[in-house]
């Protein structure tokens, strides 16, 4: 029988895909469990809508990455640390606080998506990247930490 997973199952196929498998184990296990649904035209027609208005909203998702990218390239954070004699500086600058920054200026950004090649800790321009959608669009932040007098 063929039928849609409804899930991912662990030897059979990820959500979404159409799979022949025997009938008792698609009646009694797949079909009883939730994991799928029996294939039908009818089945297979709403399968296509729900795929459609997934394939459309990652496109949306995608065009706003690329919007708040656009927004990115002009932009300049400005931080101030406390710093040393010879220029040396006490701290760092974390991802929340590049988080906070962002989120004063309109722009929301989870913390985990920021890739900081080297810790930000020494005075001057640094270049952090941010992940805006699924490796595809990938934001650059320009970091400036000046002196605190």
């Amino acid at each position: 029988m063929k039928v849609i997973l409804l899930k991912d199952v662990k030897k059979v196929g990820k959500k979404d895909e159409i799979k022949e498998v025997s009938d008792g184990y698609g009646y009694n296990y797949l079909i009883k469990n939730g994991m799928a649904i029996a294939y039908t035209k009818g089945s297979k027609h709403k399968l296509d809508e729900q795929l459609a208005l997934k394939a459309q909203d990652e496109a949306n998702k995608e065009q706003e990455a690329k919007e708040i990218q656009e927004r990115l390239k002009d932009l300049v954070l400005e931080f101030k640390l406390k710093a040393g004699k010879n220029g040396n500086v006490f701290g760092s600058i974390s991802n929340k606080q590049i988080v906070n920054a962002l989120a004063q200026k309109g722009i929301e950004i989870d913390k985990k998506k920021i890739h900081k090649d080297v810790d930000i800790n020494s005075l001057g321009t640094t270049i952090v990247k941010v992940d805006l959608y699924k490796n595809k669009v990938i934001g650059e932040i320009k970091v400036h930490v000046s002196e605190k007098e």
